[in-house]
């Protein structure tokens, strides 16, 4: 693994790139920022795993985009020119990215879509096999640029100009490789003159919003308020947030959502004081084989990010017990919309969500 460290507005950096001559995934370390902005190139199984583990690189799309670059360079270095141990391998790789991290539907989502190409294509030289997978995880790209923006063009019908948003976590342009999804509305906004006033929930306790999006809000000129993640309810109650905005990890079929730690609060208060509540999923993370919120797995992180990370010396006590979810689940009665880049999804989710995916498979 190497680095390279430049110098430049945060928001001209790719958040995940192919480097197919250097057989490298070049990512943007996101734990690094606001202070450093550096480029890690990752060559290895083992590299790839640990910068999706360790949140280098993180948001479902942008991970999934780094798991479809990744998988086809790990596939790329498979010797043998034998299908069958060519796929026996290719699975191998496949399932250990794939328990990197498992909240995020898009992980496994573009694994698969990966491994299909694999599949379809048994019949091929296994040289040939290579060439399609990386084409697909170059399309894989792109889609996700041109879904973020239809996300955006959705999300921006919710909104009139001069109003208020708050967001929670990262569903910005470093959560995706443009636009971001719950940030597409506000970035498009700013394209055409909105003059939008964000809040920016800090997020506890990694800080995607304090570190990330008030930081890649702020260089992009929006209007942005930092604000600790317990002050939510007082701007709501003053009158100044007229929508909440947010991404998410999963989506069940019910239209309840798995999103960073404390959305759930974010719903509850903005429930109290009438503030509707968006969720920007792009297709890949809804996942109509999860009936509800009780069965997505919520990953636990280690109790250092809440005790130690952020401070000169430890925030608590010695030994003290930590509870640490990365996700928790808002129910779907919480949210006023499921916006996609096929259109927004309201109760009931069950069958909203479901003709969202036949629109997804007539254009698709």
């Amino acid at each position: 693994m190497s680095d390279e460290r430049e110098t430049k507005n945060i928001m001209e950096y790719e958040t995940v790139a192919l480097d197919d001559e250097d057989n490298a995934l070049v990512i943007l370390d996101q734990t690094k920022l606001p202070g450093t902005a550096e480029l890690i190139r990752l060559h290895t199984g083992e590299e790839i795993w640990e910068a999706i583990y360790l949140l280098k690189v993180r948001g479902a799309p942008a991970i999934g985009v780094a798991a479809a670059f990744g998988i086809y360079l790990l596939a790329k270095q498979i010797k043998t020119q034998e299908y069958d141990a060519f796929y026996q391998e290719f699975s191998r790789q496949k399932e250990y990215l794939n328990s990197a991290r498992p909240t995020a539907v898009n992980l496994s989502w573009a694994l698969n879509r990966m491994e299909k190409i694999c599949t379809r294509n048994s019949s091929l030289p296994v040289a040939e096999i290579k060439k399609k997978l990386k084409e697909e995880a170059v399309a894989l790209k792109e889609e996700d640029i041109r879904v973020c923006r239809a996300i955006g063009e959705h999300g921006l019908t919710l909104v009139k100009p001069g109003d208020g948003i708050l967001t929670h976590c990262n569903a910005g342009q470093l959560a995706t490789c443009r636009y971001g999804t719950a940030t597409a509305p506000i970035y498009l906004g700013q394209e055409r003159g909105y003059h939008f006033r964000v809040f920016a929930d800090e997020t506890r306790p990694l800080l995607q919003g304090a570190r990330l999006t008030a930081y890649e809000l702020y260089a992009s000129g929006v209007d942005v308020t930092l604000i600790c993640d317990n002050m939510s309810a007082a701007v709501m109650r003053n009158g100044w947030v007229n929508a909440v905005f947010v991404g998410c990890d999963r989506v069940a079929a019910n239209g309840d959502t798995a999103n960073k730690i404390g959305t759930s609060v974010v719903a509850a208060v903005a429930k109290r004081y009438h503030v509707p509540v968006y969720v920007c999923a792009p297709t890949s993370t809804i996942d109509l084989n999860t009936p509800t919120g009780a069965e997505i797995i919520i990953e636990q992180r280690p109790p250092h990010e809440v005790t130690d990370m952020w401070y000169e010396k430890p925030m608590a006590p010695a030994g003290v017990k930590v509870y640490n979810p990365a996700f928790d689940v808002t129910d779907h009665d919480l949210i006023a919309g499921i916006v996609t880049e096929y259109g927004i999804a309201r109760e009931p989710y069950t069958e909203s969500l479901r003709e969202i995916f036949v629109k997804h498979h007539k254009l698709s």
